[in-house]
């Protein structure tokens, strides 16, 4: 028989994983778990049903419809995940298990989402365009290195550039290719190289952007935005060479050229030596070639010129050109001659009509042409003021014999009425009226009695 203490410690089935239940609810309450989806099942009720797990161990999941529609992907057998989730017991079969409240890409699988997602939205904001990228020059002046100081990719670069042209100068700007520092360091010397170019202070067409291979996560400095847009903006042509050939970064698409290594972008910056060399003995060949064409050219002229001058003596010619300059000469004479004279001529006709226009000799017939106007002038002027007098004396003589004047000293009157017109019919005056008669030698006011028309 059990003790009753020992009754006490007796659980049900149901209460014993009821307990472990609240148990593990208590203590575990939102947790966040990493591994990776097996044993998948999606049945048609939309709840979905995994196990996660890892290298030694695994749980059982469960995310139900609700929380399902949150996911910003579709989860497959292999996704390693990261997971939200509480700790419950699924207490008919007494196991242990995750209820899912939230779940996320972990690793690889969440960096290769946002590789594609900027990937995407860089093209089509034309940063991978062909016709934005810029060239490459053929044998560059100098060289300027966009990588780590202590990594492998340095090394292969600088081998490279040796044993292909290492006349070439190159200039390393050291940077950290992994972790959070990464992104800006690289930016900073793309920028950095960028202004000092700008500036006149450093001589440089091409930069190479190397760095030696890792996962995507160790070459996720290379998928950085700001990275893609510092390599975009910068005014000098960036080759890159980031990872192995497989390795494909956001980088390498926005670089003005991808190459699949850093050998082999050091690669292409770098003309082969051996065969610039060729090509300088080939232009050498030819330019020696034309060189002695033009000798030859030269003295076949010089041969022709010695057999004109044999024929066609110097001493002839000489001759012949001091006649020919003795002609010229009298001929200048005779022209210089000619051209005096008529200059002399239209000197001489020049200065006749200059004396002709004279100012002085113009003045003096001026004045004499003005003191011959103005004597007609007062002559005419006497004539004139004569001949009014005359004209005036007659008037005046005339005017006096018709004067009414004349007539009043005659023993005449004027009998003017009250306005000072004269009275010519006793019609014009009544009886009572004022009138006015005017004598030689003053007027008399008086009254009218009557009117007496006359006999006639």
């Amino acid at each position: 028989m059990l003790s009753n203490t020992e009754n006490n410690n007796i659980y049900s089935v149901s209460s014993l994983n009821r307990s472990v239940a609240n148990l593990l609810e208590q203590e575990f309450a939102w947790i966040w778990v990493e591994g990776e989806i097996s044993n998948l099942a999606q049945p048609a009720s939309g709840h979905i049903y995994f196990s996660l797990k890892d290298n030694s161990a695994q749980v059982s999941c469960a995310m139900f419809k609700g929380r399902k529609r949150t996911l910003k992907f579709q989860p497959e057998n292999g996704n390693q995940v990261l997971v939200r989730a509480k700790v419950s017991l699924y207490q008919p079969r007494g196991n242990y298990q995750l209820i899912i409240d939230r779940m996320e890409e972990a690793g690889d699988g969440a960096l290769r989402r946002q590789f594609e997602e900027l990937k995407n939205r860089l093209a089509g904001e034309g940063l991978f365009d062909e016709n934005n990228k810029l060239e490459v020059p053929e044998l560059p002046e100098c060289i300027s290195i966009i990588t780590s100081k202590t990594g492998a990719a340095i090394h292969d670069v600088l081998s490279v550039i040796a044993r292909r042209f290492p006349s070439i100068p190159v200039k390393l700007f050291p940077v950290p290719v992994q972790g959070v520092e990464a992104a800006p360091a690289i930016c900073n010397a793309i920028k950095l190289i960028g202004d000092q170019v700008t500036a006149g202070q450093l001589n440089c067409d091409v930069i190479l952007l190397v760095r030696g291979g890792g996962s995507l996560e160790d070459l996720w400095s290379f998928n950085e935005e700001s990275v893609a847009r510092a390599i975009y903006d910068c005014p000098i042509p960036i080759v890159s060479g980031v990872g192995h050939e497989v390795d494909v970064t956001i980088a390498d698409y926005v670089a003005d050229i991808r190459a699949a290594t850093p050998t082999a972008a050091a690669e292409t910056v770098t003309p082969d030596q051996s065969s610039w060399a060729q090509s300088y003995d080939w232009y050498q060949q030819r330019l020696q070639q034309l060189i002695k064409d033009k000798i030859e050219r030269h003295q076949e002229q010089v041969q022709w010129l010695r057999r004109r001058l044999h024929t066609q003596h110097p001493e002839n010619q000489i001759q012949r050109s001091r006649q020919q300059t003795t002609e010229l000469i009298k001929r200048l004479i005779r022209s210089g001659h000619s051209i005096l004279d008529y200059r002399q001529n239209k000197l001489t006709t020049a200065n006749a009509k200059l004396h002709a226009k004279n100012p002085i000799l113009l003045l003096k017939q001026k004045q004499q042409s003005a003191h011959y106007l103005t004597s007609r002038l007062q002559q005419a002027s006497l004539n004139l003021l004569t001949q009014k007098k005359s004209q005036l004396s007659n008037v005046a003589r005339t005017l006096n014999a018709i004067s009414p004047l004349q007539t009043l000293e005659r023993g005449y009157s004027i009998t003017l009425n009250k306005k000072g017109k004269a009275i010519t019919s006793i019609e014009q005056i009544k009886s009572g009226d004022t009138i006015k008669t005017r004598l030689h030698d003053g007027h008399i006011i008086s009254q009218v009695e009557s009117c007496v028309e006359s006999d006639q």
